[in-house]
């Protein structure tokens, strides 16, 4: 199965709680920290929801 490769680029501080609590569940605590996950519906789901705080590619 295909892999992702998703680093955090812009800060947590001041976002909705919501986007926060998908930060951390992708593994995603502070800038520049990066994480392997799984390329299937529900990793994607949860990189549209902060896409604009992450950079993702292909692993």
């Amino acid at each position: 199965m295909a892999q992702l490769k998703i680093k955090l680029v812009k800060s947590l501080v001041g976002r909705k709680d919501d986007q926060i609590a998908t930060a951390e569940s992708l593994g995603l605590r502070k800038i520049g920290s990066e994480t392997i996950q799984p390329d299937n519906g529900a990793t994607k789901g949860k990189i549209a929801k902060i896409s604009h705080l992450v950079e993702v590619t292909n692993a």
